[in-house]
């Protein structure tokens, strides 16, 4: 079990007052939403062991043409700023230039995230023609890693279309999982990346469900954060000297020695500020779900479909999208119950703390949490304790458990639990 309370000789981050100004709920009740992710279709070329949606086959009952056409022009309407069409992958519809352009001629800035596994050149042409600004390319680790837990040739065929697109004058990034995998490789995948001319990058921890709720030993075990930011930091770094931004992913940080370097660019102040899932930011399913996060799943998390009800009544309406901004310190349990941060964190990434646990409010991928329990001479780790969802954004569950450090062990990436 946990000790009752933590230490509160911190802040770390000297600039938080402990006050309810950072929490999303503080926002208007009916807020815009600035950034839409879409699964424009879960028709994949990969089989990614990572993959929350399980994607291969597109849906049986995708949006079509014109619906996709008809869901920019909400978009735009509500005040989205910005859509990133993902998948499966998005270019696999014969489509999507037909979307990105419309999504232009309404001023909204378009982009994709992709594998790129077959993304040739002609299909970026086309991408580009139509207006479409910037590719994210996911590279999990250096090739032979990559290769593994993607699919053959991927590595390299994504390295190609990065060369490919930079010459057609689009803004190139990519974003990468952190797990037991890829750990050891960050540093000399990020000299990769430099090398190829990426704007930005997003490192994010590899999350329990999907595919990945197949292998837990994929996933990083809580007392392996400390080694992971150490890496982090030399990344920062090289980064920094190459001139390319880092946006991490929300379950990145929460108050940890790194957390100015890791949030300088996306607000003023600098931390995590509370999840935005379902106030600033909404993921649209292919076959036109609405949902508050697109890593979520849409059980519990869902107003409905976009196909039944105009957008702008789904949001306004607001129901399951609010929960992450309506949560409370009240909702929290475990260690972040009791946390310094409580009140400005309010648990941290629901989409880490749902799959792992089984509800959130109780984030033990903390790189605060982490360095006090250390402190203390504890350790959490997770074990698997329950069967996995098969279906997309599926999960089992895991028990947490809380244990004194071992006195002589080096804990690393590759220990074994």
């Amino acid at each position: 079990m946990h000790p009752a309370e933590p230490s509160r000789h911190l802040p770390v981050i000297g600039q938080v007052p402990k006050s309810r100004t950072f929490h999303p709920a503080a926002v208007q009740e009916r807020p815009r939403p600035a950034y839409a992710v879409w699964e424009f279709t879960l028709a994949c070329d990969q089989r990614c062991m990572a993959c929350g949606p399980r994607a291969g086959k597109r849906r049986s009952n995708e949006l079509t043409t014109q619906e996709s056409l008809d869901l920019v022009d909400q978009l735009a309407e509500l005040g989205v700023g910005e859509i990133t069409f993902i998948g499966g992958e998005a270019y696999l519809r014969s489509d999507l230039p037909e979307v990105v352009r419309r999504t232009r001629e309404h001023g909204v800035r378009a982009t994709m995230t992709t594998g790129a596994r077959g993304l040739n050149a002609d299909r970026l042409a086309t991408l580009a023609e139509a207006g479409l600004q910037q590719v994210g390319y996911s590279i999990d680790g250096l090739q032979e890693t990559h290769d593994a837990v993607r699919s053959p040739g991927s590595f390299e065929r994504a390295f190609t279309s990065m060369r490919e697109a930079k010459a057609l004058g689009l803004r190139v990034s990519a974003n990468t999982q952190i797990n037991r995998r890829s750990l050891s490789e960050l540093v000399p995948l990020a000299r990769r990346l430099a090398e190829a001319g990426i704007a930005g990058w997003q490192p994010i921890l590899t999350i329990p469900h999907g595919n990945a709720a197949d292998v837990p030993e994929l996933i990083l075990q809580p007392y392996m954060l400390p080694e992971a930011y150490v890496q982090l930091e030399a990344v920062l770094d090289l980064f920094d000297a190459h001139g390319i931004g880092v946006w991490p992913g929300n379950n990145l940080g929460y108050f940890g020695p790194l957390e100015h370097r890791l949030r300088r660019r996306q607000n003023s102040n600098a931390h995590y500020k509370g999840c935005q899932a379902g106030t600033s930011i909404l993921g649209i399913e292919s076959d036109g779900t609405l949902k508050a996060c697109p890593t979520l799943s849409r059980e519990g998390h869902s107003p409905g479909s976009v196909r039944d009800t105009p957008l702008r009544t789904l949001w306004e309406r607001g129901g399951e999208l609010r929960h992450a901004s309506r949560r409370t310190v009240e909702d929290l349990w475990g260690f972040c119950r009791t946390c310094y941060y409580a009140d400005a964190c309010l648990g941290g990434c629901a989409a880490t703390s749902e799959p792992l646990l089984g509800r959130p409010g109780n984030n033990p991928y903390c790189h605060h949490r982490t360095l006090e329990l250390d402190r203390q001479g504890m350790r959490e780790r997770v074990e698997p304790c329950a069967p996995v969802d098969p279906a997309p954004f599926g999960h089992g569950q895991f028990s947490l458990i809380c244990e004194p450090k071992p006195a002589t062990t080096l804990e690393s990436a590759g220990d074994s639990p």
